[in-house]
């Protein structure tokens, strides 16, 4: 049969409205232009595909038949024209990124990477930011997006979501191996050196907060502005750090310390603003990061 596509898409949506008129709205058409190419559609299959009634309408049984197998098909196109659209719009802009070191090594390197293979004009800005100051600067729109770690605060007018959870390990160097004998104590901790990332840091702020509810001062011997910088110092052997597990993959010259309580779960989380819709660039990067996470992770608001 010689039909045409448009006709089986004018179907497609009177079944998805339920209505001549909503799906005339949908096409941006009229009612009479939508009522003739089902009468065409009908009369070319040979069989009735709508019951009318006061509400609108109802599928005959082999209107339903057809809808089987018209809905997959129609769907398809649809997507394929939205990602032609989309690549078409993505083929120039910037996306300006604010991500912590944690964020980035933990769970957004690899995103970037495929989102940079497959859309090679797009110009990713990325700034190095500890929670609050990626939080600061999604308020006065700095950046398009953000990716953090927990605990976050000042999320009026921000929209967050947690996507991965992250570990964090006491570790030091060999000199101090015999500190992995026992579970330790946040007093025990303290009287060693302490490395810890800068004041002002929602990570100085939980582990100061940490070691006062267990009655032990937190007096950090070394602050560094980067998580990245803990590691290097702890092998040196200037003392004991927290840093994420991942951090520890194939590292050699460190030695992982227990703690008799365990530490608060943090989570990786990406933050925009709540009112503002992002730019085609930035969509598409949101998107596959929900793609990344789904089936690994249940996605929970900050």
């Amino acid at each position: 049969m010689n039909i045409s596509y448009d006709h089986y898409k004018i179907f497609y949506y009177v079944v998805r409205y339920g209505s001549f008129t909503r799906a005339a709205n949908a096409l941006t058409s009229n009612q009479p232009n939508i009522t003739r190419a089902v009468s065409i559609l009908e009369s070319q299959l040979g069989c009735t595909l709508f019951i009318r009634t006061n509400r609108g309408v109802k599928l005959t049984s082999e209107g339903q038949k057809l809808y089987e197998h018209i809905k997959p098909a129609v769907e398809q196109i649809n997507k394929g024209e939205e990602e032609l659209a989309l690549h078409k719009t993505l083929r120039s802009g910037i996306i300006s990124i604010g991500a912590s070191e944690i964020a980035l090594r933990c769970f957004l390197l690899p995103v970037l990477a495929e989102f940079h293979k497959k859309y090679s004009g797009v110009k990713l800005k990325i700034s190095n930011f500890s929670t609050p100051q990626a939080i600061s600067a999604l308020h006065k729109s700095l950046v398009d997006i953000a990716f953090v770690t927990t605990p976050t605060s000042d999320m009026k007018g921000l929209k967050g979501v947690n996507i991965r959870k992250i570990r964090e390990i006491p570790v030091c160097s060999p000199e101090l191996e015999h500190l992995a004998k026992k579970a330790l104590g946040y007093n025990d901790i303290a009287n060693y050196p302490l490395i810890t990332l800068s004041e002002g840091t929602k990570s100085y702020d939980m582990y100061r907060d940490l070691f006062v509810q267990n009655g032990v001062a937190f007096d950090p011997d070394i602050e560094v502005a980067t998580a990245d910088m803990i590691l290097p110092m702890v092998r040196s052997g200037l003392g004991i750090g927290f840093v994420p597990e991942p951090f520890l993959n194939g590292v050699q010259g460190v030695i992982r310390l227990k703690l008799k309580d365990k530490l608060p779960q943090r989570q990786i989380c990406c933050i925009k603003a709540a009112q503002h819709s992002l730019s085609s660039a930035a969509g598409e990067l949101e998107r596959m990061v929900t793609v990344k996470i789904k089936g690994t992770t249940s996605e929970q608001p900050v």
